[in-house]
């Protein structure tokens, strides 16, 4: 497809704007190779230059205007980016970058009933917004990721982009294609986080062989132990949160009442199956246990912790 002749970029998320400018450019560039890119900054575009740049070439060839930082041209200069839009060069993309907000609003709302094609960048803040974003590029670079290890990634990477990127990118390369939580786990051993809370996962959902082959793994890798058997607190204690919620009370109005994220309140549901009330108590009596002995009751941490984890997972199914 041709690259359209104005492309309006609004939102103040870097990664995701430069995407947006570079499919412009690639989309101009399949169809001439020869197509230039003129990176354009409102402190270098005076008056005229916007004409002089888009007036017919005696050699032809093709251009990409990238107008950077748009927002903050002066009116004059918003002026003249309106009045070319309403009548775009045959040969030419205009790609304006404006970071959001009130200030150079003329120049979106100009743009825009020129008919420009609209891109909205805005920062990624809510939790499922970035698990999308995960699960997207993973997909974008071939591969495919659980929800759950989507969350694992961002827990470990943060929430920077580009660093999810980039790690989405070389989880597919290092895997073939398929991140689960092992992968995630394997790929970011360093944080404790992550190592912790998978062991506490795996013990919960009772798959003992997975949840004692991580608690190993994390304890080689420098994991503490206290980390570990807080992570299997907050992990029991969510299932008797959320076992013992209110009957009837779903969505925001649980949400509210848990004082948990839908998502977390989610997964914790599916966790519950197979467990009984008898077996939830049990297992947070093994967790209180389990936390006086890795500061200080017992002799071996590492045995304390793998006793625990196989008593949680036994006590999953108790009558």
């Amino acid at each position: 497809m041709p690259a359209d002749p104005l492309t309006l970029i609004v939102g103040d998320e870097e990664l995701l704007a430069e995407r947006a400018v570079g499919e412009v450019v690639a989309a101009a560039r399949a169809d001439d190779p020869e197509t230039e890119v003129v990176d354009l900054t409102p402190g270098g575009l005076e008056p005229g230059r916007l004409a002089e740049l888009t007036s017919p070439s005696l050699f032809g060839g093709g251009k990409v205007l990238v107008l950077r930082s748009a927002q903050d041209l002066g009116k004059d200069l918003i002026a003249e980016v309106v009045a070319y839009a309403k009548r775009p060069a045959d040969d030419i993309a205009l790609v304006a970058v404006h970071a959001g907000g009130a200030k150079g609003k003329a120049l979106v709302d100009g743009l825009a009933k020129a008919g420009a094609r609209r891109v909205t960048c805005s920062k990624i803040t809510k939790a499922g917004e970035r698990v999308a974003f995960v699960r997207a590029e993973v997909r974008r670079s071939g591969g495919a990721i659980s929800e759950d290890a989507a969350r694992g990634l961002i827990e470990a990477v943060g929430n920077d982009l580009r660093e999810l990127a980039s790690a989405c990118s070389q989880l597919v390369s290092d895997t073939g294609g398929k991140v689960d939580d092992e992968a995630v786990a394997r790929y970011y051993r360093g944080r404790a986080e992550v190592s912790g809370f998978t062991v506490a996962d795996k013990a919960v959902e009772g798959r003992l062989a997975e949840a004692l082959e991580q608690l190993r793994w994390a304890l080689a890798t420098g994991t503490p132990p206290v980390l570990i058997v807080s992570a299997l607190a907050q992990g029991v204690r969510g299932l008797a949160k959320v076992g013992g919620a209110p009957r009837g009370v779903r969505g925001a109005g649980l949400a509210k009442e848990l004082g948990m994220p839908p998502w977390k309140i989610e997964r914790v549901q599916r966790q519950l199956r197979g467990w009984t009330a008898d077996g939830v108590a049990q297992a947070l009596s093994v967790v209180a246990e389990a936390d006086a002995q890795v500061k200080g009751g017992a002799a071996d941490p590492a045995y304390a912790l793998e006793k625990a984890v196989a008593q949680i997972t036994a006590a999953r199914g108790t009558r």
